[in-house]
């Protein structure tokens, strides 16, 4: 995972995969998301981050937890 913040546009991108992106859709004027071939998110794009979060601190928290079941 990437996160790369834009700061002459304001742009945060959030890259879960490299894999080419197919379609994007909007979500509201300022999300997009990037979709695969299958239809398996590959990265989101907010318009106006700064706006929307606190981008002086970014975290990772990880929860141990079951494993999802298929």
């Amino acid at each position: 995972m990437k996160i790369r913040y834009f700061a002459d546009t304001d742009t945060m991108y959030i890259e879960f995969s490299e894999r080419p992106s197919a379609e994007t859709r909007e979500i509201n004027e300022n999300i997009l998301l990037d979709l695969d071939a299958d239809g398996v998110l590959v990265a989101i794009t907010a318009e106006h981050a700064a706006g929307a979060t606190d981008l002086s601190e970014v975290s990772l928290q990880q929860i141990a937890g079951q494993p999802a079941s298929s």
